[in-house]
């Protein structure tokens, strides 16, 4: 039987028409449209499933997916601190993990492309690469610190791409470099601007936020020129992440030299997003100006809404940073960050749980949850929408609705 073209036939006129270029990874022409990662469970099977069947690249978040499976909450309740108890959330994560896999390639209908998105802060991040690419994973894209052992974890998996996100051509030389010692190059690099995006934020310090290296406008051609130096002009796609709201955004980005872009909070607003209904309303009716930028329990910067939780936190900070110490019953050491503010009593990281916050926002809990969103209006204002109409405003203005 012929192969299933990546991207439907009305996205595929729809691109036709659009003026941008389809985005070319290891010979499959799919949107120039990447779903980025967010965890703990905001992009799962229902997202990405939704986005890789337009012909978009759709991402599942690997943290804590047990929480969309009542049966693993179930088996994994009344578990804390101890081995035992990590290696029986573990297991669970890495179950969810796989069913989650399952039912995005079964919504995606074979088309699009379907990525996992890692971070490598987590301590489980080897476990969680092996185990989506023994499910037949299209991609795994790793963010929050450098993934310089990733070709040696995909070795037996070569048709698999590896994308790491990177924040600067400093950091995409650094990688190129090392993986080429390892006879394998990144499938495409994410170039994510830290002053932009949602979440954790490739910068050491709030402070860089503002850094221009960080600017695509430099960091792109600063990319490009490294590219065609080393003889690798044309071998790897740059996805720009950061701030992308619109088709004028992917032009200009395109423009520049992107091949891609890569948004998340637009995707977090759709009907399809796997999270309660009132984390969207949270994210979609937050104003620019509700946005705070923290030193989150990664000892990274972040971005994330005003909520009363993040309020009174950042209220309380200074006076739990005084009183900073490891803490040694938490119970919260599964897949959790390798190295954690609060649990290593680490001086000037955050002092917070960030499972419980992501957690509760999971839930739509306001007075509870930590909402990561990134700079910009949204597509549709406060308007939750589905995933097709997104598309179809990102790639064609006034283009007419699909039936």
């Amino acid at each position: 039987m012929p192969e299933l073209d990546p991207i439907t036939p009305f996205f595929h006129a729809l691109l036709q028409h659009s003026g941008l270029r389809p985005l070319r990874l290891r010979g499959r022409e799919l949107l120039p449209i990447v779903q980025g990662g967010m965890g703990v469970g905001i992009s799962a099977q229902g997202l990405a499933g939704a986005v890789a069947a337009a012909g978009a690249v759709g991402t599942l978040s690997s943290v804590d997916l047990r929480r969309h499976h009542p049966d693993l909450m179930a088996r994994t309740e009344g578990q804390h601190a101890g081995a035992a108890a990590k290696q029986a959330i573990d297991a669970a994560n890495l179950e969810a993990l796989r069913r989650e896999i399952a039912g995005a390639r079964a919504r995606s209908g074979g088309r699009g492309l379907l990525a996992l998105n890692v971070m490598r802060a987590v301590s489980e991040y080897a476990a969680s690469v092996k185990t989506a690419l023994e499910a037949g994973i299209d991609a795994v894209v790793v963010g929050a610190g450098l993934p310089l052992d990733l070709p040696d974890l995909a070795q037996d998996h070569p048709d698999t791409l590896l994308i790491p996100i990177l924040s600067d051509a400093r950091g995409v030389q650094l990688i190129v470099k090392k993986w080429e010692r390892k006879k394998r190059l990144p499938d495409a690099i994410v170039i994510e601007h830290p002053r932009l995006a949602g979440g954790h934020l490739g910068a050491a310090r709030v402070a860089d936020l503002n850094d221009p290296r960080f600017d695509f406008e430099r960091a792109i051609p600063e990319c490009l020129a490294f590219f065609e130096k080393a003889g690798l002009a044309g071998r790897i796609p740059l996805i720009a992440a950061g701030g992308v709201r619109s088709h004028a955004d992917i032009r200009r980005l395109q423009g520049l030299g992107a091949a891609g872009v890569q948004l998340g909070t637009p995707f977090a607003v759709t009907q399809e997003c796997d999270a309660h209904p009132g984390f969207k309303r949270v994210l979609a009716e937050a104003g620019e100006d509700e946005m705070l930028e923290f030193t989150s329990v990664a000892g990274l910067p972040a971005r994330a809404v005003a909520t009363p939780w993040l309020k009174n936190y950042l209220r309380a900070e200074p006076r739990l940073q005084a009183v900073a110490h490891a803490k040694s019953r938490c119970t919260k050491a599964f897949d959790c960050l390798a190295q954690c503010g609060l649990r290593d009593g680490l001086p000037g990281w955050g002092q917070f749980c960030i499972d419980n916050q992501l957690a509760a926002a999971l839930r739509g809990d306001l007075a509870k949850g930590l909402f990561f969103r990134g700079v910009g209006a949204l597509p549709f204002g406060r308007e939750i929408r589905s995933v097709g109409e997104l598309l179809q405003r990102l790639l064609g203005p006034g283009w007419p609705a699909a039936a």
